[in-house]
């Protein structure tokens, strides 16, 4: 395949699903060893045509066999032809078996071809079942695209069969049954990876220092420390939203000082009942660098304020964000944190939201993205950290994982990390009685294109801290 032509609801703050193709050229076809005969499976497909820039394969999948397949064991590789630098979205218009029980990832065959150096992998959950010998699973509808919506042209690509407008068996796609080749001719050498029925347990290990991270200890004596600029960080200043209607963004208000042997950085936000008294405070890095990897640092949530009546509708945050470019464009992003000690957003009390974003259209209002949210206190520090590969989005706190958010939300543009405390509105307290509410944060940690374990993340921050690392930054431009 190759180009043809050369905020927020209430509660809640969305990407199709990217990935990087880069194109390679080699020859042959490689017919891999099948399945045992009782695990048989044929794979039937049609050209959906979904127009000029989409890719639209549709598939069922049916078991040929004598015994039982369960579909959590099936996948499908459809073979094409990438642009370079390109990335491409995957989506499911219509499942038999639902296409919340379908996954979609986008790789790089082992030995690329002229007409196949990527291919989308589909797979089945455990929610679409098993397939009896006979059976089938009715309609998969498919499509893909390039992120850009660039035109496509599917002629050269290996498993496009465009004279296929009614199913029927296609060797050009290929499926394994627990990793076992059962169907298809894949092209030049890509060879399945089988899944063992007992993986080893391995323990946690180190990754290295120094390539594609940032982190960041927080040791600076104040806003206006050069080091803060000289690593990359603007403390914002000004108006604007969000929040209340006249504030402004303090820098004066974010600090830092030392709690035992850590830095710690403070995000002060006060108010006295009113747009103008009230002072709200944000960090973030002034690249926008950051898209596929690992994201983490330890935050401090708080309840009450450190001074005067409690009860306002508090934003306390740690999120990643790219611009938008045009209402509804499919290339943001925002991938947030973010916990209101006292509701807002139509809650009544404290919740925290992890939520993935697609896009959005300020007005009028409309909204594309997924949430997870938890209806309890989360007063004190936490280890929030959030995992972006190809295949989803895994928000973890404190070691366990709270959500796992659909592919279909990745990032398709890089993105810039925030720090920030903001009042949604004033109706919360309505006491002209000063008020001050502090966000701590003691690291922040991104390693680019790995997807780290939140021990993984722990035993990288204690190695930096054993070392005496404060700050390092080797992330590339984008």
């Amino acid at each position: 395949m190759h180009n043809g032509t050369s905020r927020r609801t209430p509660g809640i703050r969305t990407v199709l699903a990217a990935a990087t193709a880069l194109g390679l050229g080699a020859t042959a076809l490689t017919a891999l060893p099948a399945a045992a005969a009782d695990e048989s499976i044929a794979v039937r497909y049609r050209h959906g045509g979904a127009g000029s820039d989409q890719a639209a394969p549709w598939f069922t999948v049916a078991n040929t066999g004598t015994t039982t397949v369960p579909l959590s064991e099936v996948k499908l590789r459809y073979y094409f032809r990438a642009d370079p630098g390109a990335s491409y979205s995957y989506a499911c218009d219509w499942a038999v078996r639902g296409c919340t029980n379908l996954t979609g990832r986008f790789g790089t065959p082992t030995s690329p071809t002229a007409t196949a150096d990527r291919y989308l992998e589909v797979g089945f959950t455990a929610g679409a079942g098993s397939l009896a010998p006979g059976a089938d699973t009715g309609d998969v509808q498919l499509r893909f695209h390039r992120s850009d919506w660039q035109p496509l042209d599917q002629s050269d690509d290996y498993s496009f069969g465009p004279a296929q407008t009614a199913y029927a068996n296609w060797t050009k796609v290929t499926a394994t049954v627990g990793g076992v080749q059962a169907w298809g001719t894949a092209p030049g050498g890509d060879a399945p990876t089988p899944t063992p029925t007992t993986p080893s347990p391995t323990a946690p290990t180190t990754p290295p220092i120094g390539r594609g991270v940032l982190f960041d200890d927080f040791d600076y004596t104040g806003h206006t420390d050069p080091a803060v600029t000289a690593h990359g960080w603007t403390i914002r200043s000004g108006g604007g939203g969000p929040g209340v209607g006249d504030a402004t963004w303090a820098p004066e208000n974010v600090t830092f000082a030392k709690e035992g042997t850590n830095s710690v950085m403070t995000l002060r936000t006060s108010t006295a009942g009113s747009g103008t008294s009230t002072r709200q405070t944000e960090v973030h890095t002034a690249e926008r660098k950051f898209k596929n990897g690992t994201y983490a640092a330890r935050v401090r949530f708080a309840d009450t304020p450190t001074s005067g009546p409690d009860g306002d509708h508090l934003v306390q945050s740690f999120f990643t964000i790219n611009d938008l470019t045009a209402p509804m464009a499919d290339d943001y992003a925002e991938y947030d944190f973010e916990y209101l000690p006292n509701g807002g957003w139509g809650e009544p009390a404290n919740v925290l939201y992890t939520t993935s974003w697609e896009t959005f259209r300020p007005d009028p209002w409309e909204a594309v993205n997924q949430h997870t949210e938890a209806r309890t206190s989360q007063a004190g520090w936490h280890d929030l950290v959030l995992t972006i590969d190809d295949t989803a989005l895994a928000y973890y706190i404190d070691g366990k994982e709270f959500a796992r958010h659909d592919a279909r939300y990745l990032p398709e543009r890089p993105m810039s990390i925030h720090f920030n405390q903001w009042l949604i509105d004033l109706a919360g307290q309505t006491s002209t009685a000063p008020r001050a509410y502090e966000e701590q944060v003691d690291y922040l940690l991104h390693v680019k294109d790995e997807a780290l374990t939140p021990a993984q993340v722990a035993a990288k921050v204690a190695a930096y801290r054993s070392n005496g690392t404060d700050f390092e930054d080797t992330v590339p431009g984008s």
